[in-house]
């Protein structure tokens, strides 16, 4: 069986990776994730996605090497990890009572022929209106500084949301599993 490589060190790409039950690697690629000027949110996560996977091509040279990156989208506005509390705190403010747009890019490269698969996996989230007393007890319980939007969709995060709509729930916590396991199977990998 080909040797499968995550191209991420987040813990919520690895556990989520784990659910198919398939051994893997992952390394941490080292690459600028600024977007360039004027690109919408859907070129930048295929762009990182790709990126990622590319980046680790040489070091791991007979590998499915696995690249996912995500945007949060409001309006127009990309929304970024908060890393700060006040960060967080007006990124949820500006989420209550609207919807947010997860796009979630998702590459598989297969470094012994270069052969490379690429997409990009959408899912909304409506969240409820929230008053600042919700959201800093939220953001208090859950400290989500290093997830994009602003919480935890896994955990207590999704008693901020009123509806979600997308094929791939798993996409929202960062690896769409769904349009994972297609790509691995026609790359040949059977799924237990």
């Amino acid at each position: 069986m080909r040797r499968l490589l995550l191209a991420s060190s987040s813990r919520y790409r690895q556990e989520l990776l784990s659910r198919l039950q398939l051994p893997f690697d992952s390394y941490a690629p080292e690459i600028d994730e600024t977007p360039l000027p004027n690109e919408a949110a859907e070129q930048l996560v295929r762009r990182l996605a790709e990126h990622k996977a590319r980046a680790l091509a040489a070091r791991y040279p007979d590998h499915l090497i696995i690249g996912s990156d995500q945007a949060a989208v409001l309006g127009q506005h990309i929304l970024g990890k908060p890393h700060t509390f006040e960060r967080a705190k007006q990124q949820l403010l500006a989420a209550s009572g609207n919807s947010v747009r997860f796009l979630t890019g998702l590459a598989l490269l297969d470094s012994k022929n270069d052969q490379l698969k690429v997409d990009c996996v959408p899912f909304t989230v409506h969240f409820r209106a929230l008053d600042e007393t919700q959201i800093e007890r939220y953001l208090k319980i859950e400290q989500p500084y290093d997830c994009a939007g602003s919480f935890k969709a896994e955990g207590l995060g999704i008693s901020l949301f009123r509806a979600t709509e997308g094929e791939d729930v798993t996409s929202l916590v960062g690896l769409p599993l769904i349009r994972l396991v297609d790509m691995l199977l026609l790359a040949g990998i059977e799924i237990p």
